[in-house]
């Protein structure tokens, strides 16, 4: 060795030395054993309609997007992808279509979740998929709200919808849940047990209860319950599980979390829980919802995905910090990995974890999020410090010998705004299993032994624009992708594509309301169905459709503009409706309800005709046209002063849409 090679070495030995005596030191150890297995990172689309408008971007750039979440070693490298089972009602951001619309209906390409779930595992085979239902057709429940009274028949839908996910798709679902957010119910949880497994589905593993920790009460008391859950999911469980969770000695996750804006302090709450879900809390996986914002924005929880993507019409999709804050652990671990015990929090606030793959990997990730800075969403973030501070790490046991690690950093500067992010940095030299890294609030860091890290780029996406002021829409489209038309968002009811064989020809290619009882819900869904379009800024503007009702006697429809609420809101929205019926009359409304009323009249409009409705809105009057000639004007219209433009019908009732059209002005 030359004089500066020894040189070099005394150096390091001293820095380290000096180190060492005002930094604390932090095992990282097997050679007590290990903790738990670890089970991965994921993203959940549904719950409803996240993902409602990724599907209507065009190519390059919807397989980008695709690429940023699910392609290994390029983005969040995602472990898994959580699905909604469709029920056709409300959960959240608008409605999901079921495989069973009717008792005696199956279709297993209805919406969009198995197309998303073939394009994750395109990108990576080994991705866990995993579903949950939010809601149910009515149906199911015999017309209670409610869907445990037939727990077989309830079962057996559910399972349909797995069997058709394999049958129609080649997916295969692994994990299956009880019911989002809502009382669990123990005899259906092993109904549903008995039903997967007379089908062979053995293999499926059945979370509980998308909710609270209350199930694992249950579970201490009835063996053959807690034989039936192969985990205990929790949502937003603030990084704590309790003490009866951890006695089932089940797997614990964190089957919802997240759900919090994705600006910087959303990507610092994704740093921080990712981390203390383990160390607090022993769960050994974490689910973010939703997986991508990809809804209009003005619907409830805008950008609370790990990344936007909610102008197909432009192109235009953002990255954000959550992105590459998932990627410093999902790069680096897989599902199969294990947490070392030596996990915890650091003297001066912030958390680490280790994985290893038990050959000799060994992934650490570290980071220092301020209160302030780590807020999530829910549940309410007790106060803690956090200051800047040195960490000596000691590797022992098998790691003792590890004498390289790479490293990755994110740094949040919310004063400069210049924050960085999956930054790869010099390799970290150790000496006799030894490194001190100093560590600044606000920070994580990856030290690992895997060397494939990247941090994958496309070229830059189009820029943001407004939806379009001039939109046309005749849905004729012979094979539909999608069973959606684009950029609808069904709020309450299911609107899809329908082939028209009795029209003779200018109304083959229609759209369909196709919901005909008040699904079990999950939400207060409004008794009417609609279906949102456009600029929620949108002020003045004309809607123009052709409608059919197919409900004899008490059929009816209606298009709107001004639409101002949507989601677990619908039932409250205001705006313009115009509602023709099937008994000859019209109405022209301020709310969705029907009850605020601004004008009404004959209208001598029936069912099984087509009739061509035509609203204009500008400043605080409207007016009405159907089938081309006056039919009510100068309505006043003082509130509200904005909103989508809409369709819809009367109750849930079939009834078809046709040649929509608007126009505009900002």
């Amino acid at each position: 060795m030359g004089l500066r090679e020894l040189a070099a070495v005394a150096a390091l030995v001293l820095s380290l030395s000096m180190a060492l005596d005002s930094s604390p030191r932090y095992i990282l150890s097997d050679g007590q054993g290990l903790g738990r297995a670890f089970d991965g990172i994921g993203g959940l689309s549904g719950g409803g309609a996240t993902s409602r408008l990724l599907v209507n971007y065009a190519e390059p750039f919807r397989s980008q997007i695709l690429d940023f979440l699910f392609t290994p070693g390029f983005g969040a490298s995602l472990h898994i992808l959580k699905v909604e089972i469709g029920g056709d009602a409300q959960s959240t951001d608008g409605t999901e279509p079921s495989h069973m619309h009717y008792e005696n209906d199956e279709n297993y390409f209805r919406g969009y979740e198995w197309w998303l779930m073939k394009e994750a595992k395109k990108r990576n085979p080994n991705i866990t998929l995993m579903s949950l239902p939010w809601a149910f057709p009515g149906w199911v429940g015999h017309g209670k709200n409610w869907p445990y009274d037939f727990p077989d028949i309830t079962a057996a839908y559910v399972v349909k919808w797995i069997l058709g996910a394999k049958q129609y798709h080649d997916l295969d679902i692994q994990y299956v849940g009880i019911w989002n957010e809502r009382n669990y119910d123990s005899k259906y949880i092993k109904v549903l047990r008995n039903t997967l497994d007379k089908v062979g589905l053995t293999d499926i593993g059945i979370v509980a209860a998308d909710g609270n920790w209350s199930i694992a009460n249950s579970m201490l008391i009835d063996p053959y319950l807690t034989k039936c859950v192969e985990a205990i999911g929790a949502h937003y469980p603030g990084t704590n599980s309790v003490k009866e969770a951890l006695k089932t000695q089940k797997k614990l996750w964190a089957s919802e979390d997240y759900s919090t804006f994705n600006d910087e302090v959303g990507g610092g709450c994704w740093a921080r829980i990712l981390n203390q879900n383990y160390v607090n809390g022993l769960m050994s996986a974490t689910i973010s919802w939703n997986l991508v914002a990809s809804y209009y924005k003005d619907l409830p929880f805008s950008r609370d995905g790990l990344m936007t993507a909610e102008e197909p019409w432009s192109g235009n999709y953002v990255v954000q910090s959550p992105i590459w804050i998932t990627a410093h652990t999902t790069q680096f671990t897989q599902p199969g990995w294990t947490y070392l015990r030596t996990v915890g929090h650091l003297a001066q606030g912030g958390s680490y974890v280790a994985l290893t793959d038990g050959k000799g990997n060994l992934t650490v990730v570290i980071e220092t999020m301020t209160h302030d800075h780590s807020v999530c969403i829910r549940p309410p973030l007790p106060p803690f410090n956090v200051t800047s501070q040195n960490a000596t790490f000691q590797l022992e046991g098998s790691f003792a010998s590890i004498k390289e690690l790479q490293v990755w950093r994110s740094q949040f500067n919310f004063k400069t705004k210049k924050s960085s992010f999956f930054e790869k940095l010099l390799p970290q030299k150790l000496l006799n299993g030894l490194f001190t890294i100093k560590l600044a609030e606000d920070e994580v860091y990856t030290f690992t032994t895997i060397t494939t890290g990247q941090k994958g780029s496309h070229p830059p996406p189009p820029s943001s624009v407004r939806f379009p002021k001039v939109y046309k829409d005749d849905f004729n489209v012979l094979n539909p992708a999608f069973s959606e038309a684009p950029d609808f968002a069904d709020q309450t009811g299911v609107f899809e594509y329908y082939v028209n064989m009795s029209d003779p020809g200018p109304h083959v290619f229609t759209l369909r309301q196709v919901v005909t009882e008040r699904p079990v819900t999950w939400v207060a869904d409004a008794d009417q169905t609609i279906s949102v379009i456009g600029d929620y800024q949108w002020e003045n503007l004309t809607v123009t459709c052709d409608v059919l009702m197919e409900s004899v006697k008490m059929g009816g429809v209606f298009i709107a503009a001004r639409v101002d609420k949507g989601g677990q809101s619908v039932r409250s929205a205001r705006g313009v409706f115009f509602w023709v019926f099937a008994d000859g009359t019209y109405k022209v409304t301020n709310d969705l309800a029907g009850q605020a009323l601004l004008a009404e009249g004959k209208s001598g409009t029936r069912a099984h005709g087509w009739h061509t409705l035509s609203l204009t809105v500008a400043g605080q009057y409207a007016s009405g046209q159907l089938n081309g000639y006056p039919l009510w004007k100068n309505a006043v219209v003082l509130t509200p002063k904005n909103g989508w433009a809409a369709i819809g019908t009367h109750s849930f009732e079939l009834a078809q849409f046709d040649n929509f059209a608007l126009v505009a002005d900002y």
